[in-house]
């Protein structure tokens, strides 16, 4: 079944109504504080967010009540829920915005790809992003080791976690928690931060590690009281 066939009434009232429901509002509100908060202590404001995926539309619904003046695009590739929620009729494998957004929020979508789709949506998603990007695709490794499977749909695309990682790293550096920093961003990390960087270490000098404009005391309101 197609995508945009399949995202109907009942699936939503399974899914995020009753007793089955994955996700409340209060928990994607404890999702979105989380990453609105690291945003800021990785020194990127977010003026603009892009939402795929917006189903319910709880991270909007977020962004609306505590960040009034952040420029909010959701999307759904999904008639029954753009015309339910009011969001804009998108799908992010064929699709990419003329500009790009400060923070991109693609949770529970990849899955629902085959992987041709999938590649293209992950090159769709870097082109969109010049900041943030919060990713949640389940992977085969989740569904045998960490999801609900009788509150999870379970009918999906089941990659491994390298297939995304090989194809997110062009254009991505893992942050964790979910989030991935755009390399066109040029956000710096310390080492412990992110995921691994094999690198040739090399020596600087304190001038120079004070005088360097990626240097971790660029980040805004580090030191503030």
């Amino acid at each position: 079944m197609p995508a945009r066939e399949r995202f109907d009434d009942a699936y939503y009232r399974r899914h995020y109504q009753g007793p089955d429901r994955v996700h409340t509002a209060t928990q994607v509100g404890r999702l979105a504080a989380g990453v609105a908060g690291l945003a800021a202590w990785l020194g990127v404001e977010v003026g603009s967010v892009l939402e795929l995926g917006a189903g319910p539309g709880h991270w909007r619904a977020w962004f609306r009540r505590h960040r009034p003046a952040v420029r909010y695009v959701s999307t759904d590739v999904s008639p029954w829920a753009c015309r339910r929620w009011g969001h804009a009729r998108r799908d992010i494998s064929a699709w990419r915005p003329r500009a790009p957004f400060d923070l991109v929020v693609c949770q529970g979508v990849l899955q629902y790809l085959d992987d041709e789709a999938a590649a293209r949506a992950i090159g769709n998603l870097a082109a969109a992003c010049c900041g943030l990007l919060y990713l949640e695709a389940v992977t085969r490794h989740d569904l045998d080791e960490v999801v609900d499977a009788a509150r999870t749909d379970t009918d999906i695309h089941a990659r491994d976690g390298h297939w995304y990682r090989a194809r997110l790293a062009p254009h991505f550096v893992q942050v964790g928690a979910g989030l991935w920093a755009a390399r066109s961003a040029g956000i710096p990390l310390y080492e412990l931060e992110g995921a691994p960087v094999h690198s040739t270490p090399r020596r600087q000098s304190s001038r120079a590690r004070t005088g360097s404009s990626a240097a971790r005391l660029g980040r805004t309101g580090l030191h503030e009281s």
